[in-house]
């Protein structure tokens, strides 16, 4: 779900780490685009099940959200700086974008309950004061935000998860905004082009970022006894260390040309997110019907989401070989901007 920018002007390693995150996002939700209603017969779930549901805990859960809610942040800067330069009024003209948001949202309710993309829209909203601070100034609002959060969940971890106001604060919404305010503030910083300008940070946050990673995980795993409360500040702790963890990491290796060529059908798929986003769900609930499953296994969760994964690289690739924007994404543009353009590929 970002700004609609020329090729040329593309940082290519937005767009695969953004494929990427869809495809991760998929280990998420393809169990939920089935609702659970009672009397429904849910299978047994077996050991290599229980495994794979860890293994997705540690390494997915939130995880590949809070990235894609990062580079949504990111495209919140490239699409309001691009905007003033062309003497638009920034704020007025996102805000618009975000309402058209939160009405493709309401529509894809219809198809699944979880979609993320009117708490994006929402949530998006709060970026818009942001947008005229300096660097330094988000920069301690965002240390402020992430200071709350983390002490809001150790709270809970120490003194019992009956807290109201901490359970308040340790929410989804907070986790999604602060990874909107990260990746407003890298964009704004501009870091992702002068990576090699920092290379004792970046290894200096891998260091860090690594280690927390792996003490949360350590936490799931020990929590992952049927304390659900529990384990769901285990998951947003484990996000908040291995996110960043998992960017720098793809920011750094995504340097090198060659790995950017060979990850291009993934850019591909992550150039049209809205589309592949929503079609996802759509995807998903027609093999799941193809394949006469009610509600998926673990197992079966992980093949349908590499089924749908592998259907959209291969659609997102041949798209673009004719159209430079996926549908949606031309639709949001031209409601967004009240004026048609061309989508079809001028012939080089």
């Amino acid at each position: 779900m970002q700004p609609s920018i020329s090729q040329k002007d593309r940082i290519v390693s937005l767009d695969i780490i953004r494929g990427l995150a869809l495809f991760g996002i998929l280990f998420i939700n393809v169990p939920a685009f089935v609702m659970v209603v009672e009397g429904m017969v849910l299978p047994k779930s077996t050991s290599v099940d229980q495994w794979i549901d860890l293994l997705i805990n540690i390494f997915i859960e939130k995880k590949f959200f809070s990235m894609f809610s990062f580079l949504f942040g990111f495209g919140f800067y490239i699409f309001t700086s691009r905007a003033e330069q062309r003497g638009d009024n920034p704020r007025k003209r996102f805000a618009r974008r975000l309402i058209i948001l939160f009405l493709f949202g309401i529509v894809h309710f219809f198809i699944f309950f979880g979609s993320i993309l009117v708490p994006y829209a929402l949530i998006g909203f709060f970026l818009l004061p942001f947008y005229n601070l300096s660097t330094k100034a988000i920069s301690k609002w965002l240390t402020g935000i992430v200071s709350l959060f983390v002490t809001a969940i150790l709270a809970q971890m120490i003194f019992g998860t009956d807290m109201p106001i901490a359970k308040y604060v340790t929410n989804d919404t907070l986790l999604i905004f602060i990874m909107f305010l990260a990746g407003f503030l890298t964009a704004k910083a501009d870091w992702v082009r002068h990576l090699g300008n920092y290379k004792r940070q970046i290894w200096l946050i891998q260091l860090i970022t690594f280690a927390l990673s792996v003490l949360s995980s350590v936490f799931i795993w020990k929590s992952g006894d049927g304390n659900e409360p529990l384990q769901m500040l285990d998951l947003q702790l484990n996000a908040l260390a291995m996110t960043p963890f998992y960017l720098v990491t793809l920011f750094s290796l995504l340097e090198h040309r060659w790995l950017q060529k060979a990850c291009m059908p993934l850019a591909r798929v992550g150039q049209m997110a809205l589309t592949n986003y929503v079609a996802q769900s759509i995807i998903g609930l027609q093999l799941m019907a193809w394949m006469g499953i009610e509600f998926p296994t673990s197992r079966e969760a992980v093949l349908i989401a590499c089924m749908i994964f592998g259907i959209q690289v291969i659609f997102s690739v041949v798209w673009f070989r004719f159209f430079r924007m996926g549908p949606l994404e031309k639709l949001w543009r031209v409601m967004t901007y009240g004026r048609q353009g061309k989508i079809v590929k001028k012939a080089s």
